[in-house]
């Protein structure tokens, strides 16, 4: 069982949204789909869950086309910042609306996570505070208990303690076992400990799509002063370097296994945050 994107491209007049996007998301897994604003992190997923057509491409949930298929539809759920449901409905009939759509929806379960967040079920969803409709958009699609969970920034407007508890239940569920889930965030740090895969994209382009552990043990920093670390840099991958005085810092892709290094220089680990500031600065040193 797997989500398959193959070969998506999209654009939106001039601008190429994504560019032959082509991605496996096997089940039981949690994904980071890591990316700066406006790099296609919300097209891709509003693809995937055929909110948006693409120009070439397609997507298979399960093997079936998503296009115009309610049954491969109803398995993925996408969490987003836009509200589908009617001006007037309030929190606890958006609920009852939630489970026409989804049979598996556990109406108990969001009226108990409600009670934990603090969301008032009476109150209108366009009367919500842009945290507390987050909030009622986080319940939703942990209740939705649909196969697929994609989730687009769901920590907009949220405070750190509320942050701290979606994440604690997102484990929660998770841990619960029977789902898939797709955060979309440009917040790194925050889902660094809960992601087992990134996929890291930018410009509409897939720059990096391993698990979290293997990215991370291919990359070291290297730093010394400026003479010695240039030598040992020759001939070497390098992502960035910077200098603060006479000291240099070096962000390198590094071959399996961790050679002795000469006298004066260390190494350090690089974490998935730092790893991403490191390649996105690569990227536009090298198109600049």
């Amino acid at each position: 069982m797997s989500i398959e994107v193959r070969s998506v491209t999209k654009r939106f007049g001039a601008t190429l949204a994504l560019d032959d996007v082509s991605l496996t998301l096997e089940e039981g897994k949690i994904y980071g789909l890591l990316g700066n604003n406006g790099a296609g992190k919300s097209t891709l997923l509003n693809i995937m869950t055929n909110r948006l057509f693409a120009d070439r491409g397609a997507v298979t949930v399960d093997g079936e086309d998503v296009r115009n298929n309610d049954a491969a539809l109803s398995k993925l759920f996408l969490m987003s910042e836009n509200n589908l449901y009617p001006d007037d409905m309030r929190v606890r009939r958006a609920f009852e609306t939630a489970a026409l759509f989804y049979p598996g929806f556990q109406m108990d379960n969001a009226l108990q996570l409600s009670e934990i967040f603090g969301l008032n079920t009476k109150k209108k969803i366009t009367a919500l505070s842009t945290g507390y409709a987050s909030i009622f958009r986080i319940i939703v699609a942990l209740s939705v208990n649909a196969p697929y969970l994609l989730l687009d920034e769901p920590v907009l407007g949220l405070d750190a303690q509320h942050r701290d508890l979606f994440y604690q239940k997102l484990i929660e569920k998770f841990a619960a076992g029977g789902c898939t889930v797709v955060i979309s965030t440009h917040l790194i740090a925050e889902v660094a400990g809960l992601i087992e895969h990134a996929i890291i994209i930018r410009n509409g382009r897939i720059l990096r799509d391993c698990g979290k552990d293997a990215l991370l043990s291919g990359c070291c920093t290297i730093t010394g002063p400026a003479e010695a670390v240039d030598r040992y840099l020759a001939g070497r991958s390098v992502l960035t370097v910077s200098t603060l005085g006479g000291l240099r810092t070096a962000c390198v892709q590094v071959e399996d296994g961790e050679e002795p290094l000469p006298a004066g220089l260390e190494r350090g680990a690089v974490n998935l945050q730092d790893y991403f500031i490191h390649l996105m600065n690569a990227e536009e040193k090298a198109n600049a």
